[in-house]
């Protein structure tokens, strides 16, 4: 039997809870071993679900870095602000530990590119936490993307239209900053944006967007993003993010048009598969529907899980996770892309150079 790896979380915010589950689950291939915050209480809070006896062995620290140093963790998940991912990450993958970070994997293309470039050099996994990739309905869609049933791509579409209020804003005064978070495109958005990003093809050559902040005066970025974008292979993606729907999030949907195919994801976080029409007819498509549905709790699914056990799998193996960190940074691009053409009012061409969020400052007047 193999060892364990020794698990350490670090930051124990909003989505933590949903890290230890997965790490708890996967209590064959991991130990958890310690959680850093620099708040006690929150990580009392998320040390919860864990069973008393194993508990109690969890070490507890303020300081990541000494975490790092005392416990020697082979594998470590970064769920703090976003705008420290990079920092930190850096840091796991210099201390020897392969790492999971939590989206956005960065907030500018050269922090990005330093820790794919950090992680080659040192040969340890980085893995950006995109979990809606295991999603059993999206699994099911790329099976039929890689197995080339849509035929010639032409068209898909992303649709993010959900509620964030005042709430949620203070419950973390660092969320809707240009500095720590950017804005519904980057924290609430982004997993559909790289799933859009991933079927068509991964290759954009151009973005043209409009941004605003309509209903959030008191966050610096944005609340609503609408962008048009174009593949490489003559294909086009239409982007819609918001957090304004009333009163509720609303919907998380995903549209894929081939010439010889037709597919819709839906419901709360594409977990629902609600068109499924092919031209070569396989399958009966009632039944696909009925298979691959899930009615997880909340937007953030049941896809951590799947994910750590692929990261876990990859380190044993020696292969890259199946969401690796040019997967994170592709999906950083093009919302980066998209903030650049909205405050340019032009079109930007992709690849993307040097940016960041911190380009943005003072962009609604905020």
């Amino acid at each position: 039997m193999n060892q364990k790896l020794r698990y350490a979380l670090i930051g124990c915010g909003r989505i933590a809870p949903n890290h230890i589950a997965a790490a708890l689950n996967n209590a064959d291939e991991l130990e958890l071993c310690a959680v850093c915050d620099p708040v006690a209480q929150r990580m009392e809070a998320v040390l919860e679900p864990v069973p008393p006896q194993q508990r109690a062995l969890v070490r507890r620290y303020t300081d990541y870095r000494e975490m790092l140093r005392r416990e020697q963790p082979q594998l470590c998940a970064v769920a703090t602000e976003s705008g420290e991912h990079a920092r930190i990450g850096l840091d796991v993958l210099r201390a020897g530990s392969h790492v999971i970070i939590e989206k956005p994997i960065a907030l500018s293309m050269k922090d990005a590119r330093a820790l794919v470039d950090e992680a080659d050099r040192l040969g340890l996994k980085l893995c950006a936490c995109h979990q809606n990739r295991f999603n059993k309905s999206i699994r099911k869609i790329r099976s039929a993307v890689e197995e080339q049933r849509f035929g010639r791509m032409l068209h898909g579409a992303a649709h993010i239209r959900w509620n964030r209020g005042p709430a949620y804003y203070e419950q973390a005064r660092w969320r809707g900053t240009w500095a720590q978070d950017g804005g519904a495109l980057m924290n609430q958005c982004i997993h559909n944006i790289d799933l859009l990003r991933w079927m068509m093809g991964d290759e954009v050559t151009e973005v043209m967007a409009y941004t605003d902040n309509l209903a959030h005066s008191y966050i610096q970025a944005e609340d609503l993003g609408l962008a048009l974008v174009r593949f490489a292979s003559g294909a086009y993606g239409m982007i819609e993010g918001t957090t304004s729907i009333y009163p509720h999030n609303l919907e998380e949907t995903l549209y894929l048009f081939g010439e010889n195919g037709t597919v819709k994801a839906g419901g709360k976080s594409v977990n629902i598969i609600e068109e499924w029409d092919f031209r070569d007819g396989r399958g009966d498509p009632a039944l696909i529907k009925q298979q691959f549905c899930e009615n997880p709790p909340n937007v953030y699914g049941y896809g951590h899980t799947p994910l750590y056990a692929d990261v876990a799998d990859a380190i044993r193996t020696g292969r890259a996770p199946y969401v690796d960190g040019r997967a994170g940074m592709r999906a950083l691009e093009l919302v980066l892309a998209i903030y650049k053409s909205a405050a340019e009012h032009r079109p930007v061409q992709l690849p993307l150079g040097d940016c960041a969020t911190t380009d943005f400052e003072g962009r609604f007047g905020r």
